[in-house]
């Protein structure tokens, strides 16, 4: 197919109908060749991120002579640098080719230099320069269950060429997150019309479903009246605080569970392994969780689902002091689970609901911004002198998960009203504004319709 012929197909109607079995080969052709390189990238920066907890466990603390809340800023400082760079990473992903981007984000170095630091200020900066690298990413749960049992192998190699087994860990995981950054390059998938794996037929019809699936909420220049619309989006900031509710509880899964398990008893390593089957059952909840809210094109009552699960866990926790450990092991798989159904549903939902290139690209981008304050929460409210029930953390967690599902019912109610507004005809004033505007209103658009 000649580029003419592309660019005439470009311009049918993108209501016309598209065959779906054809539909249903691009989607699988595109999954197999994007998904994977981005699924593993992923998994990498949460081991990045997190794995300070596994190594805490391992000597991390007595080696580094880090006595009092040390450890607590060594995890905030990661949220220092990834708040600052949220907006820019997502913005210059517009200018610069993904691959290219990504592949130059050389964050495993900076992991790899944290297993031969030798000193308390030295950890710091690699971790404000993991955080400075990773501003953009979003990792997932399955890294937690993949890091507990890799953490459990790479502690065996304590005392190897003389170094601790929590040095490993960041050695090991450094080198893997360089090797597979640097590869990266030639494995991702730019944008659809540069998809080689792709024929001219398929790239036109993926470009065609993608227009379908934007409608007719475009915003693909950013003058003053698109960051007027972007900056005065009540959306995005309560976007951003629903997920600074429930990040706080996701953070403290990730860089407090090993502590957990081995202040309920267990030894270094068997707090490793019991960390494995606590995030593989949140992985199968998120899972099945995201396949039922798609198929349902339904977001707010599986938010409020998970939240009611994560409170149950962190509510058991807090009252801990005559509970049995098999009680209060199980309260963490709840927090757990709770927490990682409930993530994800919230930043695909802020985002379903974000029209046209620059509105996701800064709506995304504030919500983590604000979210992401909820690092600075996790990190602090483990409190040293409060070892081991934390009635601190726990009780600010539950109270920040209540706050997160208040904010998550402001959040459907608000949308529901504006689409019946919109249904009514009250919003179509906006159509009479010149056609150069009426183009990027992005989700201002009176014909764009928020999913519940």
């Amino acid at each position: 197919m000649t580029s003419d012929k592309i660019f005439s197909s470009e311009q049918e109607d993108v209501n016309d109908a598209i065959d779906e079995k054809a539909e249903r080969r691009l989607v699988w052709k595109c999954d197999l060749h994007v998904i994977p390189i981005l699924f593993i990238l992923l998994l990498l920066t949460w081991l990045d991120r997190s794995n300070i907890g596994n190594a805490r466990i391992e000597g991390l603390e007595k080696d580094l002579k880090m006595r009092g809340n040390k450890y607590n800023v060594a995890t905030m400082v990661y949220y220092v640098s990834y708040v600052v760079f949220e907006v820019p990473s997502n913005l210059l992903i517009k200018h610069i080719a993904p691959s290219t981007y990504i592949s130059s984000l050389v964050f495993g170095v900076a992991t790899l230099c944290q297993g031969f630091t030798k000193s308390y200020a030295g950890l710091l900066v690699c971790r404000f320069l993991i955080g400075a690298f990773e501003g953009g990413f979003y990792p997932g749960i399955v890294a937690q269950a993949f890091g507990g049992l890799l953490a459990f192998a790479l502690a065996k190699m304590k005392g190897l060429q003389g170094y601790s087994g929590w040095r490993w860990i960041f050695i090991i995981e450094g080198l893997l997150t360089i090797v597979i950054g640097i590869l990266s390059k030639w494995l991702i998938v730019d944008w659809p019309k540069d998809a080689k794996f792709l024929n001219a037929d398929e790239r036109a019809l993926l470009l065609r479903r993608l227009r379908r699936d934007g409608g007719v909420a475009e915003m693909n220049r950013l003058d003053q009246q698109a960051l007027k619309i972007i900056f005065t989006d009540w959306k995005i900031y309560i976007g951003g605080f629903i997920y600074l509710g429930i990040g706080t509880a996701a953070y403290a899964n990730a860089f407090f569970i090993p502590t957990i398990l081995n202040e309920f008893g267990y030894s270094p390593s068997q707090s490793q392994l019991h960390s494995i089957p606590i995030f593989v059952v949140a992985v199968a909840v998120t899972l099945t969780a995201a396949w039922l809210s798609d198929r349902l094109h339904h977001r707010y009552g599986f938010i409020i689902l998970g939240l009611i699960i994560a409170i149950i866990g962190y509510g058991i926790l807090l009252g801990q002091s005559k509970l049995s450990l098999n009680v209060k092991f199980m309260a963490l798989f709840f927090g757990a689970a709770g927490t990682a159904m409930t993530a994800p549903n919230i930043l695909v939902w802020v985002s379903n609901n974000m029209g046209g290139h620059y509105k996701r690209a800064f709506g995304s981008a504030i919500q983590l911004t604000i979210g992401n304050m909820s690092g600075f929460i996790g990190g602090n409210v483990f409190l040293a002198s409060e070892t081991p029930t934390y009635p601190t953390a726990y009780g600010t967690t539950v109270g920040l998960l209540v706050s997160s599902g208040l904010a998550s019912t402001i959040f459907f109610f608000g949308l529901r009203a504006e689409n019946r507004k919109r249904d009514k005809g009250e919003r179509d004033y906006r159509l009479q504004l010149p056609r150069e505007m009426v183009e990027n209103l992005g989700d201002d658009h009176p014909e764009f319709r928020f999913t519940m």
